[in-house]
């Protein structure tokens, strides 16, 4: 495959010679949340960074490629990161900050084309056929989000340009950090079957062990495997989905919006707890948080699940629904300390807790009927003051009383 440089784009900016039949891309930032605390700590850029808590037992959030050189990656425990490179600079995760890069970022994207469908704050896909009279080639449309991200946020991005939106994605992880790279319609199985089988989709552990097992390890070997094969050791569905991929076949068009399908958070404790009272104190907190995500959504929910990591990481999970869909913290909380009696779990020691919303739908769709003789509790009204008050002052501005008093007793002790 033919490349040539763009100039004055990126260090390793390098397109493809055809991209006529290419106008899906797939646009991903370059260690998103880690570059965002660069632009604030200049100081810092060279060095190996990690984003996530510092003291806790959480995850990596982000590192910078310095980092990536000793085997750090995103999800990763922070533990297990701090070993492998115990000179890096942990700086814990502003997620305002984020925010706030990500919404420009997908502005840029948006005074491209219409169809941009986001998959994480820090990428999307764009399908820019509609766009190539006014702005010219799916490669100088590329070279223009990259250009201008830069120019506005100061990070870099990388992006993939091909004729799907898997061969995108793939062509985007190719060329980071700070690339572009084209794969023309015609040259997407020289551009695949060399890849290593755990490049495709839906290809996990368990799945990459079983074709290595049957002497599969590139792309172009499962190519090659007769389809009633991989169909009769896979099943039938995985079987077919795989062999599409690994001919480049796939169909899905880009999809303008995804409306969210559930929205949650979660939270590791720094050490195993097994206080009921502690536990409830997170339980709040992360209703606050979730919360306070749909009604920014424009969302509203009916079912409230809890999730619970024992100490040795067995994780159960226990889910209600409501009789009315809700926005509204205190009625989220409320359930999740229930399903948590429920769970029995109350003196058990606990690694990590989570709150989820999900059957989410838009909250204008959906009118809040009070039952006969039931009150309105005015606690909707009194969160989304809050809402206005935290965007306007910061995180800590309105806090439960609860949390409150939850802090000094951490402090005491």
């Amino acid at each position: 495959m033919s490349r040539k440089q763009i100039t004055g784009v990126g260090p390793v900016a390098r397109i493809g010679a055809d991209d006529s039949a290419c106008p899906i891309l797939h646009v991903d930032m370059d260690a998103f949340f880690a570059s965002v605390e660069l632009l604030d700590r200049p100081e810092l850029r060279g060095r190996p960074v990690i984003v996530g808590s510092p003291a806790g037992r959480g995850v990596v959030l982000s590192a910078t490629y310095e980092a990536r050189q000793y085997g750090v990656h995103s999800a990763m425990p922070m533990s297990r990161a701090r070993r492998m490179c115990p000179q890096a600079v942990i700086i814990p995760p502003s997620h305002g900050k984020y925010s706030e890069v990500s919404k420009g970022v997908m502005e840029i994207f948006h005074s491209i084309t219409p169809l941009v469908e986001p998959i994480a704050s820090d990428e999307a896909f764009l399908d820019v056929a509609g766009a190539r009279r006014r702005l010219g080639s799916p490669a100088d449309i590329a070279a223009r989000i990259r250009a201008e991200v830069l120019d506005r946020f100061g990070i870099t991005c990388s992006v993939g340009v091909a004729s799907s939106k898997f061969v995108a994605k793939l062509a985007s992880k190719q060329c980071k950090p700070d690339g572009l790279l084209v794969v023309p319609a015609d040259k997407v199985v020289d551009f695949l079957h060399p890849l290593p089988v755990s490049a495709l989709w839906g290809v996990g552990e368990r799945t990459e062990q079983a074709l290595v097992r049957l002497g599969i390890r590139s792309v172009g070997d499962l190519a090659r495997v007769p389809l009633t094969t991989l169909q009769r050791e896979l099943g039938h569905a995985a079987g077919t989905h795989l062999a599409a991929l690994a001919w480049g076949r796939d169909e899905r068009p880009v999809t303008a919006h995804v409306p969210d399908k559930s929205i949650g958070a979660e939270e590791t404790f720094a050490a195993d707890v097994d206080d009921p009272e502690v536990i409830k104190r997170e339980l709040l907190r992360l209703s606050e948080r979730v919360a306070a995500r749909v009604r920014a959504g424009g969302h509203v929910g009916r079912t409230v699940s809890v999730k619970l990591r024992r100490a040795d990481f067995s994780t159960i999970t226990r889910s209600r629904t409501l009789r009315e869909p809700t926005d509204v913290a205190q009625e989220i909380y409320a359930t999740a300390c229930e399903l948590f009696a429920a769970a029995g779990l109350e003196r058990v020691r606990l690694r990590l807790v989570g709150v989820r919303m999900e059957n989410l739908k838009p909250a204008e769709s959906a009118s809040h009927q009070l039952s006969l003789g039931e009150k309105e509790t005015g606690w909707r009204e009194a969160e989304r003051a809050m809402d206005k008050a935290i965007r306007r002052f910061g995180p800590d501005a309105v806090v439960p009383a609860s949390l409150v008093r939850g802090r000094l007793d951490e402090m005491e002790a």
